[in-house]
């Protein structure tokens, strides 16, 4: 009995929120550790647009020789928009979805892309050397200062952290390694950090070094989630973001980012039962996608309405991998002027908002459902008499 406490005592358990630069990797990242796809990824920054959690559950890895092995754990990943200045009211809402996820943590993975080049030391000019310099200063030197204004950014909010940070360089397999010392040397003299380890989440190359890492600063308690959660995100905001990585991929331009996707009707099968015919039930779900100008809807309808079926063939496709149904969806694009830049809109995509709301519109209803069913009885009585 006793044995039987000490063992589930010892599990560790914990949040740890992954930070970083747009385009770092994070999402790669959390979906390499979980082993299955739980964000979506594409090769635009920005991509994450609120926090995403996934489950990770750990089994003891007993001590052997070479190998201190590693304790049970359960860890709570939680994935994060890329830390920018914000300028619109969308930006700011990502922002808050960092900050917020960066308020109940236990340790922090600081996510660095290791292919962004560090800042060179200049050497010290005259006012009229430095003028003379910015008129002739090239591409490269303008994207390195463009980096290292955001990297500082970056740092700014990891300094004022007070839990374990362990800074995390990835994308190594795009360098030498003979690379990594200068990019060690140069972060760990920015920041006192838990812990430096480098790897590939693409190749998932030092992963398992990492959890050992991460589970070593997480405190002994309880479960969070149940064994068998994956998330706490619900079908229907998961089928959204779905929508929204096809439109990210399959169009160019300001369109992906002036897209927003929320679904308006989703109608579950009464019963998961093949049919006669041995076909799975059908989830019905209606989208609208928005979108800031007309120009931008003609772009995502495309000619003769191409682009919207392919974005709605190659989505239905992966949401019925999700749902395990078929799905019957209907998109529609709607504009919504500059709703970026409107702090209600943007307040309203939130995930967490809609399903209150969605709560509290069942609850409106119930009374009037209980009323309709009381009074179709009273008539059945009648009906009777």
């Amino acid at each position: 009995m006793n044995r039987c406490h000490h063992i589930e005592m010892a599990l560790r358990t914990g949040f740890v929120s992954i930070i970083g630069r747009p385009n770092a990797g994070k999402s790669t990242l959390l979906n390499a550790l979980l082993g299955q796809k739980l964000a979506i990824v594409t090769h635009k920054p920005q991509t994450t647009r609120t926090r995403i959690q996934g489950v990770l559950e750990l089994p003891v890895r007993k001590k052997a020789k070479g190998d201190p092995g590693r304790a049970q754990a359960q860890v709570v990943l939680v994935d994060t928009p890329g830390v920018h200045k914000p300028e619109t009211q969308l930006d700011k809402r990502m922002m808050q979805e960092v900050h917020d996820a960066l308020e109940t943590r236990d340790a922090v993975i600081f996510l660095v892309d290791v292919t962004h080049r560090l800042p060179v030391a200049e050497k010290p000019r005259t006012s009229e050397e430095f003028a003379e310099a910015r008129k002739v200063r090239t591409l490269g030197q303008h994207r390195r200062l463009l980096s290292k204004a955001e990297d500082d950014f970056s740092l700014q909010l990891v300094k004022k952290l007070d839990c374990p940070v362990i800074l995390v360089l990835n994308k190594i397999d795009a360098l030498p390694k003979s690379a990594l010392l200068p990019l060690i040397a140069h972060w760990t003299s920015l920041h006192t950090f838990a812990d430096v380890i480098p790897i590939s989440a693409k190749k998932k190359e030092g992963l398992e070094l990492l959890l050992d890492k991460v589970v070593a600063q997480l405190p002994e308690g309880q479960r969070y989630f149940p064994k068998n959660q994956l998330t706490d995100q619900p079908e229907r905001f998961l089928a959204a973001e779905i929508i929204r990585e096809k439109i990210l991929l399959l169009t160019g331009e300001e369109v992906p980012y002036a897209t927003a996707v929320v679904i308006e009707r989703w109608e579950e099968p009464a019963s998961m039962k093949k049919d006669k015919a041995g076909r799975l039930p059908v989830t019905k779900i209606t989208v609208a996608i928005f979108c800031e100008r007309e120009g931008q809807k003609a772009i995502l309808i495309g000619k003769q309405g191409a682009m919207l079926k392919q974005i709605g063939t190659t989505a239905r496709k992966d949401i019925e991998g999700l749902l395990g149904t078929r799905v019957f969806l209907e998109l529609f694009v709607k504009v919504q002027d500059e709703w970026r830049s409107s702090r209600g809109f943007v307040e309203e995509l939130d995930w967490r908002r809609q399903l209150e709301q969605l709560a509290e519109t069942q609850h409106r209803n119930q009374p009037d459902q209980v009323k309709s069913v009381a009074e179709s009885r009273t008539k059945q009585s009648e009906d009777a008499e």
